[in-house]
């Protein structure tokens, strides 16, 4: 929850220091869109509600009009969503001037209930599952991408090709290397922390180019929030030092993939760590072993809302740090889910399978409804694989392709009952309109295998 309240904005409204209101809902690619108010006729009115076409939640990356929704379509006529500005993500934006943004609620325009596809109302749909159970989640994304010398428009006009990373080597942890991108990474460390965004740090990663940055963890709504700001906020600030990121899971073959791992744990609403014993193996409680062990049942059916594109499945090489099998192991980054914190109270699960290209609240929303289950079914937690999960032989993979990842969430019992039918139905309509849009297209690698020896 920000600290800045409406009656702030009024203030900096009346003296001068905001004219400009971003008001924004998140798309199905986690992309913020919405309208830039005037601030007075935002602290006037718009701050209860405002509208916006109900296709931005039915399009794809390039805004198609996509076909064979449910939800809306041209036959229906494309009308208007109401959003409703959640006043508690209201903030300041240091990096644009005189700019303050809020996230919005994305309701029907006739009964003014959520809509039930919205990312924001599937998250909040099992945050609402947890809190009937007595429980929270506390959740971190961290995020990773490719800084380039270039501009978004240099890249673009250059179809992408010959592009000049920040770097000329691998600087994970690099202390000199990343002196020389701070230009950059110091806006975006102050100019989040300026948005109201606890950041911890950033940091080289693990390929030429490479950053990563962490925030300080929260509730799983004011996580998924931050996540969804840090990404436009990264891209903004680059671009106005006529910089580019890309937070594309795998930009280029010879390259690390970005990840966004997601660290997770439950706490009782009075503040107790309820994935902590003191007196259980590692220090985890029996709650934790059911939580980690519905990770681990269904999780080929929420890959999807891990890795929800064709590039997504390009990271997923063996010794990467990308995991390819879904096991649990302890502090061991080839496995997909790593405990951390053991014997702490800050003991966690950390999810390594999604990329910086999930949707943070779909992500986040698939993995507690998973954990739900396994509380629910107290299930059995299976032992911690031991060593290079790499070389694992006869242990759970991870879906290798968007089609495979799709069918396993269309099939799942457990989504359809957590999301229900109508939610997944939307989602499987979106996995495959992106599986049949690349089945169509020729790409430059095709040509120049086969141009003239095929």
């Amino acid at each position: 929850m920000s600290s800045y309240t409406i009656d702030d904005l009024r203030k900096d409204v009346a003296e001068g220091r905001i004219d400009t209101v971003l008001a924004c809902q998140v798309d199905m690619q986690g992309r913020l869109m919405g309208k830039r108010f005037q601030a007075e006729y935002f602290v006037e009115s718009a701050w209860k509600e405002t509208h916006s076409c109900n296709y931005l939640i039915a399009t794809d990356m390039e805004m198609e009009t996509v076909s064979g929704y449910k939800a809306t379509s041209w036959e229906k006529g494309y009308g208007d969503y109401t959003m409703k500005p959640d006043l508690a993500t209201l903030r300041r934006i240091p990096w644009l001037e005189g700019t303050a943004l809020v996230l919005c609620d994305v309701l029907d325009h006739h009964t003014h209930e959520e809509v039930a596809h919205s990312p924001r109302a599937i998250l909040k749909k099992q945050v609402k599952r947890l809190d009937d159970m007595g429980m929270k989640a506390y959740m971190a994304s961290e995020l990773e991408f490719f800084l380039f010398d270039q501009s978004y428009e240099a890249a673009q006009a250059s179809g992408y090709r010959n592009l000049k990373l920040a770097s000329a080597y691998n600087e994970d942890y690099h202390i000199f290397q990343t002196t020389k991108e701070e230009e950059v990474m110091r806006a975006i460390r102050t100019g989040l922390q300026g948005a109201g965004i606890p950041v911890e740090n950033s940091k080289g990663e693990a390929s030429a180019g490479q950053e990563e940055i962490n925030v300080r963890y929260a509730d799983a709504l004011a996580m998924a929030d931050r996540h969804a700001i840090i990404k436009n906020g990264c891209k903004e600030i680059a671009w106005s030092k006529g910089k580019a990121i890309t937070f594309l899971a795998k930009w280029n073959y010879n390259a690390a993939g970005s990840s966004s791992h997601i660290h997770q744990s439950l706490w009782s609403l009075e503040e107790k760590p309820l994935f902590f014993d003191h007196t259980g193996k590692y220090g985890m409680s029996p709650l934790m072993h059911n939580y980690v062990a519905g990770l681990l049942a269904h999780a080929s059916e929420i890959t999807y809302f891990l890795a929800p594109y064709i590039n997504s499945y390009k990271r997923f090489m063996a010794g990467t740090f990308a995991p390819t099998k879904a096991i649990w192991s302890k502090d061991n980054r080839t496995a997909g889910y790593r405990l951390c914190g053991e014997e702490t109270k800050a003991i966690r699960i950390e999810c390594r399978v999604g990329g910086s290209d999930l949707n943070p609240y779909l992500a986040f929303a698939a993995l507690l409804a998973a954990g739900i289950d396994g509380i629910e079914n107290k299930l059995e937690l299976e032992a911690p694989f031991v060593g290079d999960a790499y070389g694992g032989k006869g242990v759970r993979e991870i879906p290798r392709t968007l089609r495979a990842a799709t069918t396993e969430m269309t099939e799942s019992a457990m989504l359809r009952k957590a999301f229900g039918d109508d939610v997944i139905d939307h989602y499987t309509r979106a996995a495959e309109w992106e599986q049949e849009e690349y089945d169509r297209r020729i790409t430059d690698w095709e040509v120049a295998r086969g141009f003239e020896r095929a």
